[in-house]
């Protein structure tokens, strides 16, 4: 039975101390998390104490919740603070109660519609650890963009409460790691309650026993953020672990979180009263909000199986974002069979009928249930992340059709975007990059080298690294195919490169490798081993824990950002993208979002534009093109000392990059591509069966200003 819908949604926050009245406004602006990506929000917590406030990971709740009392009783008697605290508050007020400048957003909005956005991980703050990587900063962007362009929109994803790994490089040079549990009532979160103030629960249901998760909801803005968590009373110790973790645990542990995550959001939605129009799945792990949603239609209008797969799939879209069978999730018929026996009988589905769903190929010798093959058939539209991607999934996919011409597989590109407010420093954010002069954009990136610079030396204890020299920027997942130490195949030769007289650079590291992927370990291995190489000491470093924080330093403090994956095995990749909008130029082999680039008057490229091209043929061709292009070009200085046409490049790079892959231009794409046709198909399918209500429309305690 589910929980009875919410017709007015209450929450209870984390305890925050009394507040002057004069600085009030303080309690909420610090559950809102625009702290995160606003300056003018986030200065008014880092002038309370700019140290703890980095302590705190730019954490406001965490930050009140610490502070002296005399603090904030100072604060509240200077006449310009406090007025700084109610400007922000206005401006945000009036931010929220303007409408949605893109006009499809304003249509699905009058109408009462929503989408729903799942994602296994959601990157929307430092302090908020649920996330990983690249997937998660994207859907935390999303959200971000989301919020800026006022859309209907709503995320669901999962509360890990010890998150993903924290790093540790052990004396030998290895990644150990570490998984420390926070405490959320010093996060930014508050738990819904029912409409009698208790706590809301969503269940779901497991072999021989129902999961319950709480309800927990963070402010991305005017974004609502519906996390679920199990870790509560009313489960087993084992189930209370379930999202304990982000991608930890065995492969059971991932179906059943993969479980939550699709049939619970569905049905946590239903219990706020924001049944969305459309399910955007960012990734096979929500597949199961399929299932979820044809269920729904088969008991509540009575409808068959099929006829609930054909008006469900009408409002579900698919991203998927890898471009190798190894990045799928996978589940043994045995398991798929013990969680999903009594749903299928639901369904009226044989077992063998259900497990058809999620089979990549209709044939009992490959027997295993992949979650993006679930995702695909029961969705009616499915993209990739870059035109490349696109081509690859095509190639990829084709299987499960294979009377389907390869070109005329319905998967589109919709390249990847990142949130230009949060990634792109205030000194290099010009409303018209081509006006101020070079030497004035040359010394505000010479700054932010230099803070890198800093920060490193800090972080690794050392006197690393020149201010001054040509620095390249290395940082992702160390996965295989990203190739990390490829740089260093030649490396008497890149130490010649390193060591040039009056040419100095040097190479700065971050990342990590997944706790079960050895071979990713391997390379970590590697980089810290050569970065302890007399030759490379100083010249070469490896920072630990990788994270938001230690990405803004680097994607606005290096001068170049490497990318050597193998072709084309790089689906999109946003981190040159977040570079490019600093002003850092991209060196990047043809892989991604790269080839689809304005790359001549924004970077540099190396390698062939041919799939899996020979490794060592790759390194020779970056080798020469730093020695032939990148080298020259930054030390040809002028009188003034500024490089005038590596500053140009500069310029492209900020103005081309930052306006062609911004998540608002992603998102204008998939509200043309997607979501609008996935509204109007679920329309004509007439899967609603019932009427709008007042708790249908967006809810703006919970959407925007409380």
């Amino acid at each position: 039975m589910l929980p009875r819908r919410l017709e007015t949604p209450h929450r209870r926050h984390p305890p925050l101390p009394e507040l002057p009245k004069a600085i009030g406004a303080l309690a909420d602006l610090a559950f809102d998390l625009r702290a995160t990506w606003r300056p003018e929000i986030g200065r008014l917590f880092d002038g309370l104490d700019g140290a703890l406030w980095t302590a705190t990971k730019q954490n406001a709740v965490a930050l009140l919740q610490r502070l002296p009392a005399g603090v904030l009783e100072a604060a509240a008697g200077d006449p310009a603070y406090a007025a700084a605290v109610e400007a922000a508050r206005r401006a945000l007020d009036e931010a929220d109660r303007a409408p949605s400048p893109i006009a499809a957003a304003r249509e699905l909005s009058e109408r009462g519609e929503r989408i729903a956005y799942f994602c296994a991980e959601f990157g929307v703050a430092e302090c908020l650890p649920i996330y990983a990587g690249g997937l998660g900063v994207l859907a935390g962007d999303t959200l971000k963009s989301a919020s800026d362009l006022r859309l209907p929109l709503v995320g669901v994803g999962l509360f890990y409460r010890e998150g993903y790994f924290r790093q540790t490089i052990s004396e030998e040079g290895r990644q150990e790691e570490r998984n420390p549990a926070a405490e959320p009532d010093s996060l930014p979160l508050a738990t819904i309650l029912d409409g009698d103030g208790i706590p809301l629960e969503i269940a779901v249901d497991f072999p021989g026993r129902r999961l319950s998760a709480a309800v927990r909801f963070a402010r991305v803005g005017r974004t609502p953020l519906v996390l679920l968590d199990s870790d509560i009373d009313a489960n087993s110790p084992a189930d209370r672990a379930i999202t304990r973790r982000l991608y930890g645990g065995d492969v059971e542990t991932r179906l059943q979180q993969e479980i939550l995550l699709g049939i619970g959001g569905m049905r946590a939605l239903d219990a706020l009263g924001w049944r969305p129009t459309v399910r955007h799945l960012n990734e096979g792990h929500a597949a199961f909000a399929t299932i979820e949603r044809a269920r729904q239609i088969l008991v509540e209008e009575g409808r068959t199986f099929a006829e609930a797969r054909r008006a469900g799939a009408a409002g579900n879209v698919f991203t998927t974002h890898t471009p190798v069978p190894a990045g799928i999730d996978l589940f043994p018929r045995e398991m798929i069979d013990r969680y999903f026996g009594a749903c299928a009988e639901e369904l009226g589905l044989s077992s063998d009928e259900f497990y058809d769903l999620g089979r990549e190929i209709v044939d009992p010798v490959r027997n295993l249930f992949s979650m993006a093959a679930l995702a695909l058939r029961l969705s009616g539209k499915t993209n990739a992340v870059s035109k490349l991607h696109a081509r690859v999934s095509r190639g990829l996919w084709q299987k499960m059709t294979p009377e389907t011409p390869v070109d005329e597989v319905p998967i589109v590109g919709i390249t990847n975007g990142v949130h230009r407010d949060t990634w792109t420093e205030s000194e290099m954010r010009f409303d018209d990059p081509r006006r101020p002069d070079a030497g004035e954009i040359w010394r505000r990136h010479q700054g932010l080298r230099r803070r890198l610079v800093a920060r490193c030396r800090e972080i690794l204890g050392a006197d690393v690294l020149d201010p001054e020299a040509l620095t390249i920027g290395f940082a992702r997942r160390f996965a295989t195919y990203k190739r990390a130490p490829l740089v260093f195949t030649d490396s008497d030769r890149l130490a010649g490169l390193i060591h040039a007289e009056g040419r100095p650079l040097q190479l700065v590291f971050a990342g990590k490798a997944h706790p079960h992927d050895q071979p990713g370990k391997e390379l970590v291995h590697r980089i810290v081993s050569f970065a302890q190489e007399d030759r490379f000491r100083g010249r070469v470093v490896f920072l630990p824990d990788y994270d938001v924080d230690i990405a803004r330093l680097l994607v606005s403090g290096c001068d170049v950002w490497l990318n050597n994956p193998e072709r084309p095995l790089e689906a999109s990749g946003t981190s040159g993208m977040k570079a490019g909008m600093n002003g850092v130029l991209n060196l990047s082999a043809l892989d991604g979002w790269w080839d689809e680039a304005p790359r001549e008057e924004t970077g540099f490229t190396f390698g062939l534009a041919q799939d899996h091209p020979p490794a060592d043929l790759t390194a020779q061709a970056l080798y020469t093109v730093l020695e032939s292009e990148v080298i020259p070009l930054f030390w040809h200085r002028d009188a003034e000392g500024v490089p005038r046409g590596w500053v140009e490049k500069m310029r492209g790079s900020i103005d081309r990059i930052g306006t062609l892959f911004s998540t608002d231009r992603m998102i204008g794409e998939y509200f043309e591509q997607a979501w609008v046709p996935a509204a109007r198909q679920s329309q004509r399918e007439d899967t609603r069966s019932r009427k709008p209500v007042a708790s249908d429309k967006p809810d703006p305690e919970l959407a925007g200003r409380e």
